[in-house]
C-alpha cells in the first residue's frame, strides 16, 4: 500500500486536511495538478472571510501564526443593512468577548501559510505537478492513476479524499448525485479604496440585485496595494446575470460612481478600484459525501452563496471533522476507509451543511425579494436583531462558526 490517505487536490482545503492529520500515524499523499513554481495551487488575491472558529482550527493545526504573519485583517464589527429601507443591525467582537469576529485573508496568503510549513509534515508527500486520471475501488483499497510529466503512475491507498473543487472530476467519475440550484446572480469581485480607514468593520448590504459585501483588507507590507493602508477593502458585488456584461464594461470612474450610489457613504467615498472579475453563483452539494474508500470535502462536497462568507469555513470544518474521524479509527485499530467509519463523518457534517445552506440560501432569496410584505418582515427582523442581544448573539455565533458539534481542532484540542 503506497498511502493510507490520498488527497486529490492541494488547494486550501486539501492542504488543510494534510495538516490536520499531522499527529496521526497515517501515510498521506497530496496530489496537485498546478506546479508550485507558478504559485501555490488555486490561490489568488480573492478575499477569504475566516470565521473565528476557522482561526482556532488553523491555530490548532500550527498554521495560524504563518498565515497571520503573511497578513490578515481582523473583523471587529459587522454592519448589516437593507438598501432603501430602515432595518440595520450590528455585530461586535467586544460584545461577544473575542478579539475579532473573524479575519480577512487573501487566498494566496492562506495557501502560502499552508504550503510553507508542508515540509514539516514528515508523514506526508506532495505529488506535484500530477493530474488525476483514473480511479478504481477494491474491497480493501483504492487504486488511483495519476499522470506526472507525461508518464502514468498507479497509487494505492486505503482512502481517497476528493478535494478537487466545485468541478470535481472525481465526483463526475464516480457518478455522485449532485443537487444544484441557481440564483441568476453573479458576484463581481474587486479591491476598492476609500478616503477613510475601514476600522476593522465589515459591511453586508442587501440590494434588489443581491447582497454586497465590503471587507476590510489591508494589504501586507511590501505587496501590491500596501500603500493604501487601512483604506483598502475587498468588494463582492452581486448583480443579476443579465447585468454582468454591462458592469464589467464600465470604466473605473463609472464603476465607482455606481458603487457609491448602491452602497452609500457608510464606508466613506470610494476613490479607487482594481481589476474586476466575475463568478457565477449557485448552491450545490453532493447528496452523499462518502462511499466505500471515498470521501468528499470542500467545494467538491458543497458550494454555497457567498452571503455571510461561509464557503471556505465550511470546507475547513470538513477537514477538521474528517481528520478527527480518521484519528479515532486509527486509535481503535480500524481501517479508516471503511464505509462504517466514513458514515460517521457524513452524519457529523450533515447538520452543519443544512444549517449553512438554509442560512445562505434564505438570505440570498429573502433579501432579493421586492414583495412588500417580505420587505417589511425582513426589516423588522433586522430591527429586532439590533434590539435583542440574545438574537444578535446567536447570529454572531453562527457567523463565527461556533455553533453545533465542534471538532477538537475548533476547540483548540489535538486531533490525536
Amino acid at each position: 500500500m503506497d498511502y493510507d490517505i490520498l488527497i486529490i487536490g492541494g488547494g486550501m482545503v486539501g492542504a488543510s486536511l494534510a495538516h490536520a492529520l499531522k499527529e496521526v500515524p497515517l501515510r498521506i499523499g497530496l496530489v496537485e495538478a498546478v506546479p508550485l513554481a507558478g504559485g501555490p495551487p488555486g490561490l489568488d488575491t480573492r478575499a477569504i472571510a475566516l470565521a473565528q472558529g476557522s482561526k482556532r482550527i488553523l491555530g490548532a493545526m500550527g498554521v495560524w501564526d504563518a498565515v497571520e504573519a503573511l497578513g490578515v485583517s481582523p473583523i471587529r464589527q459587522i454592519h448589516i443593512s437593507d438598501k432603501g429601507h430602515f432595518g440595520t443591525t450590528r455585530l461586535s467582537a467586544s460584545e461577544e468577548g473575542v478579539e475579532a469576529l473573524g479575519y480577512v485573508a487573501e487566498a494566496g496568503v492562506i495557501g502560502r501559510g499552508l504550503m510553507e510549513s508542508f515540509d514539516s509534515l514528515h508523514h506526508a508527500e506532495l505529488i506535484c505537478p500530477a493530474t488525476f486520471r483514473e480511479l478504481e475501488f477494491a474491497d480493501d483499497h483504492a487504486r488511483v492513476e495519476v499522470e506526472e510529466e507525461g508518464r502514468r503512475r498507479t497509487l494505492t491507498c486505503k482512502l481517497v479524499v476528493a478535494a478537487d473543487g466545485g468541478r470535481s472530476e472525481i465526483r463526475e467519475r464516480v457518478g455522485a448525485g449532485l443537487l444544484k440550484l441557481g440564483y441568476g446572480q453573479t458576484a463581481i469581485i474587486a479591491h476598492v479604496v476609500t478616503d477613510r480607514s475601514h476600522g476593522g468593520t465589515a459591511y453586508e448590504r442587501f440590494t434588489d440585485s443581491g447582497p454586497m459585501a465590503l471587507l476590510p483588507n489591508t494589504a501586507p507590507e511590501g505587496t501590491e496595494g500596501s500603500e493604501q493602508g487601512d483604506r483598502r477593502w475587498s468588494l463582492v458585488w452581486t448583480v443579476r446575470d443579465e447585468q454582468v456584461d454591462e458592469v464589467l464594461q464600465w470604466d473605473d470612474a463609472t464603476f465607482l460612481q455606481r458603487l457609491q450610489v448602491r452602497f452609500g457613504r457608510r464606508a466613506g467615498t470610494f476613490r479607487g478600484v482594481g481589476p474586476r472579475c466575475a463568478y457565477p453563483l449557485g448552491l450545490q452539494f453532493v447528496r452523499d459525501p462518502v462511499r466505500r474508500r471515498l470521501a468528499f470535502i470542500g467545494n467538491a462536497a458543497h458550494i454555497v452563496h457567498p452571503v455571510a462568507g461561509q464557503g471556505f469555513n465550511l470546507g475547513l470544518r470538513d477537514a477538521a471533522v474528517l481528520a478527527e474521524v480518521l484519528a479515532d479509527a486509527v486509535h481503535r485499530g480500524s481501517d479508516p476507509g471503511t464505509l462504517k467509519n466514513l458514515r460517521g463523518y457524513a452524519r457529523w457534517r450533515r447538520p452543519d451543511y443544512l444549517r449553512v445552506m438554509a442560512m445562505t440560501d434564505g438570505l440570498a432569496r429573502t433579501f432579493s425579494n421586492d414583495f412588500l410584505p417580505a420587505v417589511v418582515a425582513r426589516n423588522l427582523g433586522l430591527i429586532a436583531m439590533e434590539m435583542l442581544p440574545p438574537a444578535r448573539h446567536l447570529l454572531a455565533r453562527q457567523a463565527m462558526g461556533l455553533t453545533g458539534r465542534l471538532p477538537r481542532l475548533a476547540r483548540g484540542l489535538p486531533v490525536y
